[in-house]
């Protein structure tokens, strides 16, 4: 396991990229990661980062705070701009200020230094499975679109349509929230929710924690199964979780301090009233 230094193959697919100038802990992670068929990279400064993610392709991202060109902070709002998939900060820094900074601006989980290789192994698997997931929806709900059109010669326009919504989970839910014409649904295939006709882009663990609030709607989810659900564990403090609600507040609510969707019921976890 080698820095990537900007040559060697292009356009080649990576389950995980380590950014972190520690580079001797950075390689030790990535090839712990590769024995347990992760396929990894790791690069040790932030244009480095962006090298490697114009020239291939990472579906998690383990960031550093301190970079020795840069901050890791400034590293994920740029990634943010460009590209959806999960960020983990990996960081020394203990404040809780940090924590709240780093997932605020994007980052969907944070893991202080120094950490248990095997702990993070695990949050990089949960994260890994809910891409691969999202990816497995959007292809059935582009397959169920383009279904269709591949055999228009054989059906009428009406069945066309019927099958377009039919034979995948994102046609089937898609077709049972239009049903209830609720007054916020999903869309797996482009991780959104939809809130009056209009599109409202989440990110992973916004739509992850969104999704389960919506698969209980009305009724009253507790802390420990959001954290259960969303983060694949419940060794999360409630700051994390109070942050993504936050986030996902003030995207959907009018007034985010006053909301009338996602409710809090103190000491026990939260509802989506729909």
């Amino acid at each position: 396991m080698v820095e990537w230094k900007g040559m060697g193959d292009l356009n080649m697919r990576y389950d995980c990229l380590i950014v972190d100038d520690e580079a001797e802990l950075a390689k030790m992670t990535a090839e712990y990661f590769e024995m347990f068929d992760v396929k990894t990279q790791y690069v040790t400064s932030a244009a480095s980062c962006f090298d490697f993610l114009e020239r291939n392709e990472a579906d998690v991202i383990l960031l550093d705070i301190n970079l020795g060109d840069g901050s890791g902070f400034e590293v994920c709002k740029r990634v943010r701009e460009e590209y959806q998939l999960p960020i983990l900060f990996i960081s020394a820094r203990q404040s809780d200020d940090d924590v709240l900074v780093a997932l605020s601006i994007g980052g969907d989980d944070y893991v202080k230094k120094p950490y248990s290789l095997s702990v993070l192994l695990a949050k990089v698997k949960v994260n890994l499975k809910r891409v691969q997931q999202m990816k497995k929806l959007s292809d059935e709900a582009r397959e169920g679109q383009e279904t269709p059109a591949r055999e228009a010669g054989a059906q009428t326009a009406g069945q066309a349509e019927k099958t377009a919504g039919q034979g995948t989970e994102a046609g089937k839910m898609a077709g049972e929230m239009e049903a209830e014409a609720l007054a916020i649904t999903l869309d797996p295939a482009t991780m959104s929710a939809v809130k009056e006709g209009r599109r409202i882009p989440l990110k992973a663990k916004e739509f992850a924690l969104l999704k389960v609030l919506y698969e209980h709607r009305n009724t009253i989810v507790t802390k420990e199964q959001l954290f259960d659900e969303v983060w694949g564990d419940s060794f999360y403090g409630d700051g994390t979780l109070n942050v993504h609600v936050r986030k996902l507040r003030e995207k959907l609510e009018k007034d985010p301090n006053h909301p009338e969707f996602i409710k809090t019921i103190w000491g026990t976890g939260y509802v989506l009233e729909l």
